[in-house]
């Protein structure tokens, strides 16, 4: 049996930890700190921007296209294996455009998608307010609307990938911290990578042969014990669950989305808004959630949905999202110097979008076909 360490469930560590317990011959253990599906992956909408999203080609396309396709095989997959309910909004994503001169560069995309093989639809004004009367119409352009992207619960979704490898033999060990890597006193060859031999919680050490470090920010100080830290700093955001007095609408609503606010539609007229960005003001120290950034959130979605200004607010929460300091997010793939110790961290606003993606990755790496 090979033995694999996966260190961090969130959403990216469970995802993989799934994907990992389909492969015949390993033998999977997940340590976190906490709970599953806490930090970053607590506080995502689970909006899934992909084809609606710029990036055309190269990895940044190629990872939304490969999550995407796989979210439509694995939530039936995890409903079916797990009898858990994962709410999953697959009524696609309503873009609003504010700025008419964007119009050419949306048009150019829904050609690019259209020749992909994925649909993107342009909305006139007229047929915005046809088809989603509750949204104001002043000030907006046009929308666009993609119908195959989608919107999950993160937690629902990381509770139902911890079900389902469990129920294929993942051993996972909660409020287990790693403290320190223990890299082999050898390497394998002359002048070759290093080996990582065990990590060491408060309980002891776990021996393995591969070595997945998925934990968000934790990231960094675990790297740090293997003399090649991955700096990543944590930018965080602010969201809230709002209750209205009705729906916005009596039929199932998309994900709208408008100047970096998305308004997600949940359930007994339920929905989520978020999510702020706020950045650090020095590397010392994490951001502080400030009230009035979270409220221009609140009065922007306002502005676009009307209805809004009549909703009683459930929760506010928040959450730090790891952002890499010195390269493009995400991190996937061979932590430099070594030859059994993989990265999947450092996804940024992006961690729920990629994970399917950041596992299948993680597992070719490991079980290749």
């Amino acid at each position: 049996m090979t033995r694999v360490a996966v260190i961090g469930c969130g959403v990216v560590g469970a995802a993989i930890a799934y994907e990992l317990s389909l492969v015949p011959g390993l033998k999977v253990s997940v340590l976190d700190r906490q709970a599953p599906a806490q930090a970053s992956t607590g506080a995502a909408l689970g909006v899934l921007m992909g084809i609606i999203s710029k990036k055309t080609k190269g990895r940044a396309w190629q990872l939304r296209r490969q999550s995407l396709e796989r979210y439509e095989t694995l939530i039936p997959e995890l409903r079916s294996r797990t009898g858990l309910d994962i709410p999953w909004n697959q009524q696609g994503i309503l873009k609003l455009c504010f700025d008419a001169g964007e119009l050419p560069t949306w048009r150019s995309l829904a050609e690019q998608r259209q020749a992909q093989g994925w649909p993107l639809e342009i909305l006139d004004a007229p047929d915005l307010a046809r088809q989603y009367s509750y949204l104001a119409q002043q000030d907006v352009a046009a929308a666009i609307y993609s119908p195959r992207d989608r919107q999950i619960q993160p937690v629902a979704l990381t509770q139902a990938l911890v079900a389902a490898a469990q129920q294929n033999g993942v051993t996972f060990q909660f409020d287990q911290a790693v403290e320190s890597l223990t890299i082999a006193s050898e390497r394998s060859e002359a002048g070759g990578p290093q080996v990582c031999q065990a990590l060491r919680t408060g309980a002891g050490a776990i021996a393995a042969d591969w070595f997945v470090i998925a934990a968000g920010l934790g990231s960094t100080p675990l790297t740090a014990h293997l003399h090649t830290p991955i700096p990543l700093g944590g930018i965080l955001g602010q969201a809230v669950r709002l209750r209205l007095p009705a729906p916005l609408a009596q039929t199932p609503q998309p994900v709208v989305t408008g100047d970096d606010v998305h308004l997600v539609p949940l359930s007994d007229a339920e929905y989520w808004l978020g999510a702020t960005v706020e950045f650090p003001a020095d590397a010392e120290h994490d951001p502080i959630p400030e009230g009035d950034r979270l409220q221009s959130v609140i009065q922007r979605a306002t502005e676009f949905c009307p209805a809004l200004a009549k909703a009683e607010i459930l929760q506010t929460w928040s959450g730090l999202r790891p952002r890499p300091s010195d390269r493009p997010a995400p991190v996937i793939g061979p932590l430099a110097g070594y030859q059994n110790v993989l990265l999947a961290t450092g996804h940024y606003r992006n961690g729920v979008l990629l994970a399917p993606a950041t596992a299948l990755a993680i597992r070719a790496a490991i079980a290749p076909l």
